[in-house]
């Protein structure tokens, strides 16, 4: 049998990842610069934003329909998704524009979920649900809305939208406890130990899924 050949490291989707990563820096930027205040650099925060949160769907299609997926791509997406979420919703609250228990209840489900996929990883994987996938577009549709300068009336269904975005990240993330725990007790009592194959080395899986 002719062995696989290799993924390259160098590939459009890791450089797609690498970009976002490239893009958290300068959407932070923008954010301070606008101070949530300033219409012209508030937009280039919220362009920054929906065009970095772009490439992870972009990313991810890439790597599943080309088998471009590899160790990098598996590591790096989910950070760097975490990152700019993460850095949004941090800017939101200090510029008063988000309470601070939200941001924090979304932070500590979204590296809940990260560290309960480590924690089973060797008693079998954690597949993202379509709760996970609406979860994350809400959480994009609501950061944009409230990035992107609107009249008042506009403006006022942000946190309609952040709420329904909030419901569903608790939901979903009580949902992956659940199914981590069944997983866990599942393997353990059969005394099981599920090793990751040699070609998929036992790390994350890429937030090809748009994630958890």
């Amino acid at each position: 049998m002719t062995p696989a050949k290799p993924v390259p490291l160098l590939n459009a989707a890791n450089v797609l990842t690498v970009a976002r990563m490239v893009l958290v820096p300068v959407f932070v930027v923008c954010v301070v610069a606008s101070r949530m205040t300033h219409d012209g650099w508030q937009l280039a925060a919220g362009l920054t934003f929906v065009v970095a949160s772009a490439t992870d769907y972009v990313d991810g299609w890439i790597a599943r329909t080309h088998n471009l997926v590899t160790s990098f791509g598996k590591v790096a997406d989910p950070i760097a998704d975490k990152a700019l979420t993460g850095a949004a919703l941090v800017l939101l609250s200090f510029y008063d524009k988000l309470p601070w228990w939200v941001t924090a209840l979304i932070l500590i489900r979204e590296w809940g979920v990260t560290a309960l996929r480590f924690w089973v990883i060797r008693h079998g994987v954690i597949p993202a649900s379509r709760g996970g996938k609406v979860k994350t577009a809400l959480q994009i549709l609501a950061i944009g809305w409230y990035l992107t300068p609107l009249p008042p009336s506009l403006a006022a269904v942000g946190p309609w939208i952040m709420a329904a975005a909030l419901v569903v990240t608790v939901v979903t993330g009580l949902d992956y406890v659940a199914r981590a725990i069944r997983i866990r007790r599942a393997s353990l009592a059969v005394g099981g130990v599920y090793p990751a194959p040699p070609e998929a080395p036992a790390v994350a899986p890429q937030a090809d899924e748009p994630v958890a």
